[in-house]
């Protein structure tokens, strides 16, 4: 799926994705383009990608790659495929039922599950005052 998604491999990449994009939840899928459970889920990224494209932006992350080993580390990167959320540059945490609030570990079953998860990342980021997002809190 790697070529269907734009992938990062560079610290620099990912600096300026988290960065730059405004408005909208950054998805960052960390995780190996040859793990089959990567590939099952950026199957249901990609499925989802259309749907929420005006209040999501997702991006695979390559963790084979050294200049991201960094990341790895920050976020506590053991398990692939790991999601990392971030709103105007902002982590954004969550209850997922585990005990790791820092990212999503493992995979969507449906493309339904990774729609709920970010709407639910999007109302959260408009409530805290991250942004003006009345454009996406009037449909609610």
């Amino acid at each position: 799926m790697e070529y269907l998604l734009p992938t990062l491999r560079k610290k620099q990449e990912v600096d300026s994705l988290i960065r730059d994009t405004l408005d909208k939840v950054l998805v960052l899928r960390f995780g190996l383009s040859s793990d089959a459970v990567c590939l099952q889920l950026d199957d249901v990224l990609y499925k989802s990608v259309k749907d929420v494209s005006k209040f999501v932006t997702v991006a695979l992350v390559d963790t084979t790659e050294e200049e991201i080993q960094v990341y790895l580390k920050y976020f506590d990167i053991t398990y692939v495929p790991s999601i990392v959320f971030f709103f105007n540059a902002h982590h954004m945490k969550m209850d997922s039922g585990s005990a790791d609030h820092t990212k999503w570990v493992g995979t969507f079953q449906r493309k339904q599950d990774f729609v709920d998860v970010v709407e639910e990342h999007m109302v959260q980021g408009c409530k805290s005052s991250l942004c003006n997002c009345r454009r996406y809190t009037e449909r609610q």
